[in-house]
């Protein structure tokens, strides 16, 4: 005796149905732009990545609409075109926040405090990882290392730096993203939308004014061996016991320039989560 995959619980469902078109006047500007970007590859397959981020700056996610827009544009199947936005992480598969708060978990960061930001801005905001707060203003997530150690723990926003943040500092931030305050990097270009950061990762200029010479390069920290190697003089740093009450180290690779940098003992700064050994050497 056979049973049929509905008494056997499995649904077999209906094939889905082809990605709706975008309008006409939403397709032709995307057209032109991504002929624009097309012209810049001697294969044109080679602009499939800039492709996705042009679509996803017109809808905030790459939709199945935006990918076979893709895959007519360059001559691809959809299946070619699903498998790369898929595999990247900076491709959204879903709708997403203006902002995308971005907290560095990987092994610094996290042994620095970068958990304990991160669940508490789970709790603060009342979203999980990759979820989106009701007002559609921030989308939280964890993230892998991105190359900034020495100013750990880092939050990300639309992929700009926040250095050296606490729990409350991160509280800090994410409430003055969605009350529409004046947030600034600690490094690079002033903040922008989710949508507009993908146009410049496609490729486009960024036409706001300041923007491209506000981008800087290396935090100071980041320098310091740079300038060992060339043989210039380090400033001299005098680093206090926590809890000593002393002054913070103000050398200039401590300086932080964001608004909302946390002060610079970072973890250390809450008493909630504290950071480092709590035993004496040799106990």
């Amino acid at each position: 005796m056979t049973t049929s995959s509905s008494e056997q619980g499995v649904s077999l469902g209906m094939p889905q149905l082809p990605a709706p078109a975008y309008p006409d006047d939403v397709r032709a500007r995307l057209e032109a732009d991504g002929r624009e970007i097309i012209a810049r590859y001697p294969d044109s397959r080679s602009a499939l990545l800039p492709l996705l981020h042009l679509v996803q700056a017109e809808e905030g996610h790459v939709t199945r609409t935006g990918q076979q827009f893709c895959a007519n544009l360059l001559g691809l199947t959809t299946a070619e075109v699903a498998a790369v936005a898929t595999f990247y992480s900076m491709y959204r598969r879903r709708p997403s926040g203006d902002y995308q708060v971005g907290v560095c978990t990987n092994t610094l960061c996290a042994v620095m405090g970068g958990d304990a930001i991160f669940e508490s801005l789970q709790e603060h905001l009342g979203v999980g990882n990759g979820e989106t707060t009701d007002d559609g203003k921030v989308t939280l997530e964890h993230i892998e290392c991105n190359a900034a150690c020495d100013f750990a723990p880092v939050v990300m926003v639309n992929w700009e730096f926040f250095d050296n943040q606490t729990p409350a500092s991160a509280r800090r931030l994410v409430d003055d993203l969605r009350a529409g305050a004046s947030v600034e990097p600690t490094r690079g270009a002033p903040m922008c939308t989710f949508k507009e950061t993908a146009r410049i990762l496609a490729g486009f200029p960024d036409e706001r004014p300041g923007a491209v010479e506000a981008s800087g390069g290396a935090g100071p920290a980041s320098l310091v061996g740079l300038r060992l190697a060339r043989g210039e003089t380090a400033p001299a740093r005098v680093v206090h016991p926590r809890g000593s009450g002393a002054p913070q180290d103000q050398s200039p690779t401590a300086e932080h320039l964001s608004s909302h940098d946390a002060p610079q003992d970072t973890s250390a700064s809450d008493p909630a989560h504290p950071a480092g050994p709590v035993a004496e050497e040799g106990e």
